[in-house]
């Protein structure tokens, strides 16, 4: 095998990559070297003119540690078949170790070790649809412009009680400066949205010119196509007038009109991850961890921060309508004691809720003519809205008696039935 010297030809010095040129005249002597003066002239540290004097030649690729190896446990426990938690990217999995076990590695570094473990690979490469033949047009809008309307719906939920539920996630995104917000919800109705449109707005400090969204049918009454404008849905319509912004649906089949908001929508994948481990009120806040993250982190499309910019933009929005405008948009949440007669009062009626409830405080919230009922954040019964002074449900009736002792258990329903008819009751009960 022949290899190839590398022969001096000249001592002209350049950069420190030179410096070992002179290592002859060092060695015999024959020269002085200034090793001050080329720090000097080549704007280093003398200890690095020394450093290269010797030999010294800066690696082409870095070193790198097995960041993995003290993790290898956790993480195949975490990756099994038999774990219902999900981890849909990489990023997520690293997000979650460092959250929740003290990870340090850095994500790239993390990345790479990823790969000499086939066993923790190939879990991210199952079914993963390429994308790389498409191809979409770039389009920035200026301060204040724009913002783009998002839902992430009916997203199953593992609970730590064992319950599965269904959530929905909004979100709202500043089209310049990439801040965001986002609101959790078990319902996804046309009042829902007008509330959560109305918290953003409020957290954005104004409203922008307009709203892109897509063809949701709790916004468009017809898509809009290649060949039409479509048609907004009479009761959003109002909403947008109110609060001063143009809706600007984008063409059915054509997500990435929306891209800015539809990648940041992928980012809510990391819920999956904690299936099991959270309660309802648990997972909101993690939803607001990750808000508060991805806001204050480098937004890779921009390369900004858009906590950074978000201040910058709010000079260029339009003022919030007034408040007796956005009052009737708002769902509030209220407060009130069970009595015993487990029944509780809105506004002049009463409502009945199962017996275990006497004497606990329940959180109502009114809203598409129901009363969603809750203890802490266990949803308890939605009654509809009445004008009737007591609204009793027959189960809760029925629970009611049977706990008093009143009545027989084979006599129940048919006793309950009777005291409701006297009683007045809500429902037309069977």
């Amino acid at each position: 095998m022949i290899l190839k010297n590398q022969i001096i030809t000249n001592i002209k010095i350049e950069s420190v990559n030179d410096i070992y040129k002179l290592k002859p005249f060092l060695e015999d002597g024959t020269l002085k070297i200034h090793k001050s003066q080329i720090a000097r002239e080549l704007k280093v540290d003398r200890r690095t003119v020394d450093k290269y004097i010797n030999g010294y030649t800066k690696p082409e690729t870095r070193n790198w540690h097995d960041c993995i190896t003290l993790f290898y446990d956790i993480m195949a426990e975490l990756l099994s078949d038999r774990n219902q938690q999900v981890f849909y990217y990489r990023k997520v999995l690293w997000q979650y170790l460092v959250d929740n076990h003290d990870f340090t590695g850095v994500y790239c570094n993390f990345c790479h070790s990823l790969r000499n473990y086939p066993e923790f690979d190939s879990y991210f490469r199952k079914g993963r649809p390429s994308n790389t033949n498409q191809v979409t047009v770039r389009y920035e809008t200026p301060m204040g412009k724009q913002a783009q309307l998002d839902w992430k719906e009916s997203i199953p939920f593992t609970l730590s009680s064992g319950e599965t539920i269904d959530v929905n996630i909004f979100v709202l995104l500043l089209s310049y400066s990439r801040f965001r917000a986002y609101r959790v919800s078990l319902f996804k109705t046309q009042d829902i949205r007008f509330s959560f449109l109305d918290d953003a707005l409020e957290t954005f400090g104004g409203v922008p010119d307009e709203i892109v969204t897509d063809n949701m049918k709790t916004v468009m009454d017809e898509a809009r196509t290649e060949y039409s404008a479509g048609k907004v849905k009479n009761k959003f319509q109002p909403f947008a007038d109110d609060y001063g912004f143009k809706v600007q649906p984008c063409i059915a089949g054509h997500p990435h009109t929306k891209a800015k908001v539809e990648a940041p929508m992928k980012i809510l994948d990391e819920i999956r991850a904690y299936n099991g481990k959270l309660n309802y009120r648990e997972r909101v806040e993690l939803v607001t961890r990750i808000n508060n993250r991805v806001n204050a982190q480098v937004n890779q499309g921009i390369g900004r921060i858009p906590l950074m910019y978000f201040n910058r933009e709010k000079a260029f929005r339009n003022s919030l309508p007034a408040d007796t405008i956005r009052k009737p948009y708002q769902i509030t949440t209220n407060t009130v004691k069970v009595n015993h007669s487990s029944m509780f009062y809105d506004k002049g009626c009463q409502y009945s809720v199962p017996p275990e409830y006497v004497g606990k405080i329940v959180s109502l919230q009114v809203y598409d003519g129901y009363i969603p009922v809750y203890c802490n954040t266990e949803f308890i019964t939605i009654p509809p809205l009445s004008s009737k002074k007591l609204n009793y449900i027959s189960e809760h009736y029925a629970a009611i008696a049977r706990k008093s002792h009143i009545f027989k258990d084979e006599h129940i329903m048919d006793r309950a039935k009777e005291n409701l008819e006297i009683i007045g009751k809500v429902y037309d009960y069977e």
